[in-house]
């Protein structure tokens, strides 16, 4: 099926699993694909796949390095010179891909994007899970997980305007991960991707439109962050739900400080006897998206955060975290632990659950 076609001739397929960009002419392209990656300027097309095998299973490589798998599968599946092209692996489907495009006089910049960070969210500077040894020691134990972005820019970039072109790409990721407020799954951080992220740059090098500059000041890095950011967010919401709307929860704001229905209801239990599981979470799915709740919940994280920063100390935190709770109206005790300002957060949510279950039903 064809998606898009460029003034150029250009065209964007969905086929086989797969969404491929096919080339009439010469296009300078940088990618982090494993096959033909780098900068290059004699390739005829790129591609992202949805290696995805079915529900909880993993990933298999069809090869014995992720560089010979991606050349089996374009020739293969995709009935392309493996020599001449360059792909994305994800395991998330071409069916939820986002397209996002914008042009400004004489150039325009569109976004392919495919999405999924559930799983496998992380911020940079994580603890990583593996070493590389040899181009054979494949990771294929990692969540699921990834932000692929196949990024095409009509005009002709010069080689440190198509790194430029990646700085920014990669900014616009963080900056959309960040508006999400999508939590890191190896640290308490906001995500700033996933560990499997993948990005192919693509100009057009017979453009008449020369252009040498993709930072933040330059019309094209503009267009870059847009189309990114746009994209991303609208792939997120086809392959997961992920909106604005679905994080306005309690439960999404605090997870990464370990804030969890599990942590709540273990919480619960040691404290209070009067519910069963199913009965805690209906309260629990009643009051997690309260405004008010969501709001005072939202600056207390931010608070974390700027204590993990260093930007504030202990003693501050612990005294401001304290003021949030009580304008949340959940009415931290005395007693609360106070060298644990997430367990304090964890305590005054149990109580309030608890207060909720014995108020008398209205008739």
């Amino acid at each position: 099926m064809k998606l898009y076609e460029f003034p150029n001739g250009d065209t964007i397929h969905k086929y086989k699993k797969s969404i491929v960009i096919l080339f009439k002419g010469q296009r300078n392209v940088l990618s982090t694909g494993p096959n033909n990656g780098g900068f290059t300027t004699d390739l005829s097309a790129v591609f992202n796949n949805d290696a995805n095998p079915g529900s909880g299973m993993g990933i298999k490589l069809r090869a014995d390095t992720y560089r010979e798998h991606m050349d089996i599968l374009a020739e293969e599946d995709l009935g392309l010179d493996s020599s001449a092209c360059s792909g994305l692996l994800t395991a998330a489907s071409m069916e939820n891909a986002a397209i996002s495009t914008l042009s400004y006089e004489d150039f325009s910049v569109t976004a392919i994007t495919t999405a999924g960070v559930r799983s496998n969210g992380g911020r940079i500077g994580d603890p990583a899970s593996w070493h590389e040894k040899s181009e054979s020691s494949f990771d294929d134990t990692t969540p699921t997980g990834t932000i692929n972005i196949l990024l095409y820019i009509n005009a002709d970039l010069k080689k440190e305007a198509m790194a430029s072109a990646l700085v920014s790409c990669a900014e616009a990721k963080a900056a959309a991960m960040q508006e999400l407020l999508i939590s890191s799954r190896y640290s308490c951080g906001i995500a700033t991707g996933t560990g499997t992220d993948g990005v192919i740059i693509i100009a057009n090098a017979e453009s008449n439109t020369h252009l040498t500059n993709a930072g933040k000041h330059s019309k094209l890095g503009e267009l870059i962050g847009r189309t990114v950011i746009t994209s991303i967010k609208e792939a997120l919401r086809l392959q997961q739900g992920i909106t604005t709307h679905s994080q306005h929860d309690i439960i999404r704001r605090m997870e990464r400080f370990g804030v969890s229905e599990d942590a709540l209801w273990d919480c619960y239990k040691e404290t209070y006897r009067n519910l069963i599981r199913a009965e805690f979470t209906e309260i629990l799915d009643h009051i997690r998206t309260e405004d008010r709740l969501v709001t005072y919940s939202s600056l207390y994280a931010h608070l974390l955060d700027q204590l993990s920063w260093g930007l504030l100390s202990f003693a501050e935190c612990r005294i401001a975290a304290g003021n949030l709770l009580k304008l949340a109206d959940l009415h931290p005790k005395p007693d609360y632990g106070s060298e644990n300002i997430v367990q304090n957060y964890i305590l005054a949510i149990a109580e309030r659950i608890y207060h909720e279950s014995v108020r008398p039903k209205q008739k």
